[in-house]
């Protein structure tokens, strides 16, 4: 499993994965009242790389202890979990955007990494880093495809958020982590 791998399927199963998660509408909640996509999405950033590392980490630590076999098979279940997560709708409550006098920025970095906690993308990250020995790869690759996801829903706002088709969305990135869990469990199973 070389860095390229790792990197790629990072980016694609967590760009597909954020469409129409709870931290994309609040992507599009913090567009709509604050009106600057520059802080925004430097908040999105730091507050990604934040939680991603330390899921990463976590992750890291599970593939450690844990045999090859008895991972890529934990691994692969947990991504069909994922699947079956994806297909359920997330909703955004009011409580996540809590203004900031500090600004966007704040706003955006507190909020997201809030929301980000125990997240289907948190625990993807902690699966892939689980799964692929360069954890830069995983964190690097999970940070992007956040950023793919979620810094058009802040520059276009609602104007681009109406126009996705996100049970497609939904069902593709469904659809991705279920492949994903069976290549898995292919893996584990294969001498």
């Amino acid at each position: 499993m070389t860095f390229t791998e790792a990197f790629l399927v990072s980016v694609s199963t967590i760009s597909v994965a954020e469409m129409g998660d709870r931290t994309q509408l609040l992507s599009l909640v913090l567009s709509a009242r604050y009106r600057r996509p520059v802080p925004i999405i430097a908040g999105i950033l730091c507050a990604t790389l934040a939680n991603h590392a330390a899921a990463g980490l976590l992750g890291t630590l599970f593939g450690d202890m844990l045999r090859p076999v008895t991972l890529q098979l934990a691994v692969g279940v947990s991504m069909i979990g994922m699947a079956l997560w994806t297909l359920k709708p997330d909703m955004l409550d009011d409580k996540t955007v809590r203004a900031s006098a500090a600004g966007a920025f704040l706003a955006t970095l507190t909020s997201f990494f809030l929301a980000e906690m125990g997240d289907k993308t948190q625990i993807a990250t902690v699966a892939l880093a689980a799964a692929y020995p360069s954890l830069l790869a995983v964190i690097a690759g999970t940070t992007l495809g956040m950023l793919v996801a979620n810094v058009p829903v802040v520059v276009l706002g609602r104007a681009f958020a109406d126009r996705l088709p996100l049970k497609t969305i939904q069902r593709s990135a469904s659809l991705l982590f279920l492949v994903l869990g069976v290549l898995f469990l292919v893996r584990a199973v294969r001498p």
